[in-house]
């Protein structure tokens, strides 16, 4: 397009031109650039009121900028352990490779202009695609500032992640769950699932439905472990009962059966 068409369009699309203009624009322009019909053609919107802005910008806007200075501040005290920060509405994650997380930790807990004291949870997020498949996520709570702030690290299946049992416990957790496994832990052991669980169940690849099934044995009066068997009745879906489990299955109804028969009418008798 022209220079000299694109101002045309400029100044329609402005309200500036007559309806002729438009009709000029339309027969020389458009002939050019089939495209700008469509935009042309479009109708005005029928309600004045400007739209709506994202409430996000404007709601954590003070917090948000205020976290920006502040992980900024934790990146320049801490430049050989935190590789970065980001700041989502009004949370703050600082991403730490693993030999930075107890060094984090600690002057996380124990720096004045932190002091976050507790440990709300530590997880885990599996990306099996990656070459380092496990995202390490700690949440902290600080009691004084009334304040939260999130660290994430990495692992894979063989590579470990130095354990912060001396800041913080809760790592039992994400081994038994995930198979994250913890350098240095003293007791690194199971703690949802039994002793003889098979596999990490929120790892990606683990099935839905789980290697062994338990159940309670009344002859051997104790719980015993069994490869899992999936076995289900025959069902025979039909209109009038689809989910009625009847055995073996039956001949399906033909739609001639289910009309009704008409009345026999007795003939009469012959005298």
């Amino acid at each position: 397009m022209s220079s000299r068409a694109a101002s045309r369009v400029a100044r329609v699309l402005a309200g500036q031109s007559s309806r002729s203009s438009v009709r000029l624009l339309h027969s020389s322009t458009v002939r050019r650039s089939p495209s700008l019909l469509f935009f042309l053609d479009f109708p005005a919107s029928p309600f004045p009121e400007p739209t709506s802005q994202n409430p996000a910008t404007t709601k954590f806007a003070e917090a948000s900028e205020k976290l920006h200075t502040y992980g900024a501040y934790l990146i320049q005290v801490l430049p050989k352990f935190i590789q970065q920060f980001s700041v989502v509405r009004d949370e703050l994650t600082l991403y730490v490779p693993p030999s930075g997380v107890v060094p984090v930790l600690t002057f996380l807990r124990d720096h004045s202009q932190c002091q976050f004291k507790s440990v709300m949870d530590i997880s885990g997020v599996d990306f099996p695609d990656r070459s380092n498949r496990f995202e390490v996520v700690y949440h902290l709570l600080s009691y004084a500032h009334q304040g939260r702030i999130r660290v994430k690290t990495y692992a894979s299946e063989t590579s470990p992640v130095p354990s912060a049992v001396p800041c913080f416990p809760y790592e039992r957790e994400a081994w038994d769950l995930f198979g994250i496994f913890f350098e240095g832990h003293p007791d690194l052991r199971r703690i949802l699932t039994d002793y003889g669980f098979e596999g990490h169940p929120l790892r990606k690849d683990f099935p839905l439905t789980g290697y062994t099934e338990v159940r309670y044995d009344e002859e051997r009066k104790r719980v015993v472990y069994e490869p899992l068997q999936l076995t289900q009745a025959f069902r025979n879906f039909e209109s009038l009962s689809p989910w009625e489990q009847i055995g073996s299955g039956a001949e399906q109804s033909r739609p001639e059966n289910l009309k009704p028969k008409p009345k026999e009418v007795a003939e009469p008798k012959k005298q």
